[in-house]
């Protein structure tokens, strides 16, 4: 299938084909854009686990597990996936929206799409990024507050408007059930413009096996740089195969360009961190003492407890050494390490 695209981020090829500048330049290319330069809370930034402010007032985030519809598209600077949120789906059935509450979040936010980052080598390609180390991939989940605006396009410009959760892709040897159900599109939608449909994605099932999560206010990472958007990054990763089924490689075969002018690959398409400058990081990772039960307890950050992101070395090779079952039981995947 294959028509127009239309994207909900009102922009076109930004990352490193625009002007050839890439996003350093965003903000002088377009006065609309001056945020990207200019704002104060622009996403995505570098996760420093001694920062992060444990809040024991956050909630569990919660996403409905009912499966949605949609449509996976190449853009030309990125793939999305978007939902029908219409009140029946493109395939005769009805659809109810997906949505997403708890965690930080005041209000019911819709699911509305899913964003693919990823570098062309597996040394980048995330946005996030913990004490400097960037993963191979991440996917971005976003959906408004479907409680104060009426849609997406509206959202994106008002307080309070969209939520994206982040999920950090690491190398495995199982890929994530629901993330195939997007990467086995991919040969279908390898030029500009390209889409595909995509039936019965579970959303919530994309997450990884934990309730952690760290959480800030800040940016759309694409132009105009809204500041409208509540980060929420999971603490684990999940995982896409490099060997045994090569969804990396079916990403890095996108092109930017049709078939006849396929232009640069379109994988790098990543922006980079961008200063936290005062805002707190929270979290409902509980790295305080025990001691203290019964009474209210204020958010704080005890100093002489210490994180830091695990040797991703070793982790890499331990986890090419442990089963599923394993990886499944034990917590060693976290993106932030406990250490006293």
């Amino acid at each position: 299938m294959k028509r127009r695209v239309r994207s909900t981020f009102p922009v076109q090829s930004t990352y490193g084909a625009l002007a050839e500048l890439g996003p350093a330049f965003w903000g002088l290319i377009n006065p609309e854009w001056s945020l990207c330069n200019k704002g104060r809370r622009q996403s995505p930034v570098n996760l420093e686990p001694q920062r992060l402010l444990f809040d024991p007032n956050l909630r569990i985030l919660h996403i409905d597990k009912h499966r949605i519809s949609g449509t996976i598209t190449n853009t030309g600077h990125s793939v999305i996936f978007t939902a029908d949120n219409e009140t029946s789906s493109a395939y005769g059935t009805p659809q109810i929206p997906v949505n997403l509450t708890g965690g930080p979040l005041s209000y019911r936010y819709r699911f509305h799409e899913i964003h693919v980052h990823y570098g062309l080598h597996d040394q980048f390609g995330s946005e996030h990024s913990v004490e400097g180390y960037t993963f191979p991939a991440e996917i971005q989940i976003f959906g408004y507050n479907s409680q104060l605006y009426a849609n997406f396009s509206d959202a994106l410009y008002r307080a309070q408007g969209i939520v994206g959760v982040a999920i950090l892709l690491q190398l495995g040897d199982l890929s994530n059930p629901e993330l195939r159900m997007l990467t086995d599109q991919l040969e279908r939608i390898r030029y500009g413009g390209d889409e595909a449909p995509v039936r019965r994605i579970s959303v919530r099932d994309l997450l990884p096996d934990t309730e952690h999560y760290m959480t800030y206010e800040g940016s759309t990472t694409a132009p105009a740089c809204y500041e409208t958007v509540t980060w929420i990054v999971m603490n684990k990763p999940i995982y896409i195969t490099k060997q045994q089924v090569p969804d990396l490689h079916a990403l890095r075969r996108l092109m930017q360009g049709g078939p006849d002018h396929p232009k640069a690959p379109l994988g790098n398409n990543f922006r980079p961190p961008q200063p936290l400058l005062h805002r707190p990081v929270r979290t409902n990772i509980d790295f305080r003492n025990k001691q203290e039960k019964g009474g209210k307890i204020c958010a704080t950050m005890y100093k002489d407890v210490h994180y830091k992101a695990g040797n991703t070395t070793e982790r890499r090779k331990r986890n090419q050494e442990q089963s599923e079952h394993e990886s499944d039981e034990h917590d060693d995947n976290s993106l932030i390490v406990f250490e006293p």
